[in-house]
């Protein structure tokens, strides 16, 4: 039987989701989780990677094996996982089901503050140069991208990704008093993706690029000038939609 799980984590103490030789993974601390209350080996697909440091409050994933009371099992599971691996939901689903490639959309917020807190330290990215800030471009930059479906600029080095296409449908900034969410849904986002709009968008609201610079890196598809891949900390996978 395949099963779908729906989960939430801090990922401040994981070398990201996949799992990977000498460090510790979410992927791999849930396999063993599953694997010791279901006693069956149990391997799990997750819906994408996140980076070391980065969160998620609605990540979902699958898994196949025998059947088992789902009600019983979210409580035995979260009762041995860490504080910051949460199980929210265990649900059978159709044999056919994949975590990942049946995602028709993915929503991330990177969240920043601008006085520095030490109770927002690992889930916000502190931001010291609000003051310097250009409201407009900075809406502008992330206005931008929505007249694109190519983001090699955005693109770690050293992925394996086979093209650089991707469907957006939602980019944009909400500054409030002391804060700032950059929000961004589409139908898939390449390694390092967000990360690297966030630092672009700061760039140009600093004034260190302009809006013509990422425009023509975008036309082009060349590295953008002055990349900046901003901290994980402020990065939360939000939801996925199937």
């Amino acid at each position: 039987m395949r099963w779908k799980i729906t989960l939430s984590y801090l990922g401040t103490h994981y070398a990201g989701w996949q799992r990977q030789p000498g460090d510790l993974t979410v992927q791999q601390v849930l396999e063993e989780s599953f694997t010791a209350i279901l006693r069956q080996p149990i391997e799990i697909v997750g819906c994408g990677r996140t980076d070391a440091g980065v969160h998620a409050r609605k990540y979902a994933a699958h898994f196949d094996a025998e059947p088992f009371v789902a009600s019983k099992t979210l409580y035995q599971v979260n009762a041995i996982l860490p504080p910051d691996i949460a199980v929210n939901a265990i649900e059978e689903t159709h044999a056919d089901f994949h975590a990942r490639f049946d995602g028709k959309e993915r929503l991330y917020k990177y969240f920043m503050h601008f006085e520095k807190d030490p109770f927002l330290q690992n889930t916000s990215y502190y931001f010291h140069q609000a003051a310097d800030l250009n409201k407009i471009t900075l809406q502008e930059s992330a206005a931008l991208l929505l007249q694109y479906e190519n983001f090699m600029p955005f693109c770690k080095t050293g992925s394996d990704a086979d093209h650089y296409k991707c469907v957006l449908m939602e980019s944009s900034w909400e500054v409030k008093e002391g804060r700032a969410v950059y929000t961004v849904r589409a139908n898939r986002f390449l390694r390092g993706m967000v990360r690297l709009i966030v630092g672009t968008c700061l760039n140009v609201a600093l004034g260190k690029i302009s809006i013509d610079q990422m425009k023509d890196s975008l036309d082009q598809q060349v590295p953008m000038p002055h990349a900046w891949s901003v901290p994980a900390e402020g990065l939360f996978l939000e939801e996925v939609v199937y």
